[in-house]
């Protein structure tokens, strides 16, 4: 009885239909995020994932957070290093880490907020990346005219919308990390808790599929960065949660003394 009410597993060829159907033809520099969960079972796993993805990109990307290497203060003791291998947190999903176990992938150097990329503009994707600016490889996907997919994942799980805020001129909160033998200062975002409410500002800009029962979403990278910075500038608090315990307070506090102060963007 109970594998009678089992959902039948996805196929790889499932999967490449559903990526076709989005126009994603080999072209396209992705990053994605992705829940395996929301295919129930996904023939293959993460490798499959990975490697239907790999085909139907030109550079595939993920982030590759490991928060257990983050620091409050700067003279906390580290109690993990960062390297090429560092696991992925568990929360950021396997597919993540099947990318980091890529030997040919490129991780940048972030001990905490680190990007893992595949393929053409692998490397100067990862290079964007400083202290000051750990989304800033969302800044080349902008500049690429990049995509971003969302497999079975809401928009809390959506990066690009931290480097809108970046922009925007949210506050970033600073945080430390191990890097070379020293503990430096890092700039770290609010939360994402409440991202979902850019979602009114996204409407028909992105594409939508189901493969089994997983719900697919492609947005440029570009609409969701500017759509952003859009709504910040008219409401500046609107993406931060409103849990009293979370560092959205603080930067919410900030928000309202000092209000917006706008960042460039600087390109390729």
């Amino acid at each position: 009885m109970l594998n009678l009410l089992r959902k039948p597993a996805v196929h790889a060829a499932e999967l490449d239909e559903g990526l076709a159907a989005l126009g994603l033809d080999g072209t396209q520099h992705l990053i994605v995020h992705a829940s395996l969960k929301s295919f129930g079972t996904l023939d293959g796993g993460p490798r499959t994932l990975v490697d239907t993805l790999w085909r139907r990109t030109a550079t595939l990307v993920a982030p590759a957070f490991s928060y257990n290497t983050l620091l409050n203060r700067p003279g906390s003791v580290a109690h993990a290093k960062f390297h090429r291998d560092t696991r992925v947190s568990r929360d950021i999903g396997r597919v993540s880490q099947e990318l980091v176990e890529r030997r040919d992938a490129l991780r940048s150097f972030h001990p905490t907020l680190s990007f893992v990329a595949l393929g053409d503009e692998a490397a100067r994707i990862t290079a964007a990346q400083s202290l000051s600016s750990p989304y800033q490889p969302i800044g080349a996907l902008y500049d690429l005219n990049g995509y971003a997919l969302l497999i079975g994942v809401d928009f809390g799980s959506n990066t690009s919308v931290h480097y809108g805020e970046y922009l925007a001129g949210i506050p970033m909160l600073t945080r430390y990390v191990p890097l070379d033998g020293q503990v430096l200062p890092t700039a770290f975002p609010n939360c994402s808790a409440d991202f979902d409410n850019l979602l009114p500002e996204m409407e028909f800009k992105f594409r939508s599929t189901r493969v089994g029962p997983s719900t697919l979403r492609l947005y440029r990278v570009r609409d969701l960065v500017d759509s952003t910075v859009r709504l910040l500038q008219r409401d500046p608090e609107a993406l931060l949660c409103q849990y009293k315990g979370c560092r959205c307070q603080e930067v919410r506090q900030t928000v309202r003394r000092d209000g917006l102060k706008p960042r460039l963007h600087v390109g390729l």
